[in-house]
């Protein structure tokens, strides 16, 4: 009696796991609904010369901070630009295949992640390298094989060290820097729209900070899924 409960509460334990995402999505994606607080934006802010009026009242647009023009490279050799990112919403990182423990703490979690979304064409992933010297295309590409993702869910990016450092500093806003033979890098994990605006930052070390990211990649999906549906 007493295995047939221990059974019972595992089956329902499962069930709850599995229904459970499925009825989020659901009650962000219904109808369009606003049903959900939609992800902060995180940079600079300007108002713009343009608006627009919300229940007869004029309100200014915001211009959000963007992560700017890049070139990189990634694990297959292939150049790397913005426009590879194209409607899609995509989590982005900063480490290097020989680093410390941070490092890969952060690759299990976000392999943790990019299983969950692996599905899902709308979502990549991006690890871009603080030591390019080092971590060549080969390089990049056997670092990437046994975690077994194609290239086009998750990259790993390479390219000199003054566009890299410059893009973590000015484009996503983070730490990036070379000290002797030390390398300084932020370990979170970055959480960007189809925009190219940014609406989060995690801590890649931290289980419940990447459980946090796999929800607010769901309410990003919803987000942009009301503006593909919205009326012109």
């Amino acid at each position: 009696m007493n295995s047939l409960s221990s059974q019972t509460k595992k089956i329902l334990i499962l069930v709850l796991i599995l229904a459970v995402p499925g009825f989020l999505y659901y009650l962000l994606t219904q109808k369009g609904k606003n049903r959900y607080k939609p992800l902060p934006f995180y940079g600079p802010k300007e108002v713009a010369k343009t608006g627009h009026r919300f229940h007869g009242k004029y309100i200014p647009d915001t211009i959000y901070h963007k992560i700017g023009d890049f070139r990189l490279t990634n694990q297959l050799g292939e150049q790397i630009t913005p426009k590879d990112f194209e409607y899609k919403i995509f989590v982005v990182n900063f480490f290097y295949t020989h680093g410390p423990v941070v490092c890969d703490a952060m690759r299990n979690n976000i392999d943790r992640l990019a299983g969950a979304f692996r599905k899902n064409r709308m979502v990549k992933f991006v690890s871009i390298t603080v030591d390019p010297d080092r971590d060549s295309v080969a390089a990049l590409r056997a670092y990437a094989k046994p975690l077994g993702y194609p290239a086009s869910k998750w990259m790993f990016l390479t390219g000199d060290t003054t566009s890299t450092y410059k893009l973590a500093r000015n484009g996503f806003l983070v730490d990036a820097v070379k000290t002797d033979d030390e390398f300084i890098f932020s370990n979170k994990l970055i959480l960007i729209d189809a925009e190219k605006r940014i609406r989060g930052y995690y801590d890649g070390t931290s289980i419940a900070e990447v459980a946090r990211l796999n929800d607010e990649i769901k309410v990003q999906i919803a987000e942009e899924l009301r503006k593909i549906k919205a009326p012109d």
